[in-house]
């Protein structure tokens, strides 16, 4: 008669577990756009974040140069970015990390154990600017 009552409990709390899990995807997207607010950053690997038009973000993926591992509770993330020439790097570095922590948290309920940022280059914001307007108009003078 005891084990009847354990196993009953056992399927009653079975029965009540809720789950709610969040694809790497999503918050590899919160990241990007966590990031795209940080004066500073011009690029997360081929992606294209501040200073520029509308036109020349919607080229851009805002999840490159973000890998997250995620966990039940809590999420790492290493972004690889490119900064602005005469900014203060490590201002960006701790910006990045406060925003990331705050979006992740507030839509997902997860924590933030660890953010990693490889600086991968240093461009002026025309410099940059000017690639991307390169990039984006072909040889024949056609935008792409």
């Amino acid at each position: 008669m005891i084990e009847m009552v354990e196993a009953i409990k056992t399927n009653e709390v079975e029965v009540r577990k809720n789950s709610l899990t969040f694809d790497d995807q999503v918050i590899k997207k919160i990241t990007g756009i966590a990031a795209n607010e940080v004066d500073g950053i011009l690029a997360l690997e081929g992606g294209f974040i501040s200073g520029l038009t509308d036109k020349f973000k919607a080229k851009g993926d805002i999840t490159k140069g973000i890998n997250v591992e995620v966990g039940e509770k809590q999420v790492a993330i290493d972004l690889v970015a490119t900064v602005e020439y005469g900014k203060s790097i490590p201002a960006i570095f701790e910006e990045t990390v406060v925003k990331i922590e705050a979006a992740i948290a507030k839509m997902t309920g997860l924590k933030v154990v660890e953010v990693n940022l490889n600086v991968s280059d240093v461009k002026t914001k025309r410099e940059f600017e000017s690639e991307i307007k390169a990039e984006v108009v072909e040889p024949s003078g056609r935008v792409n």
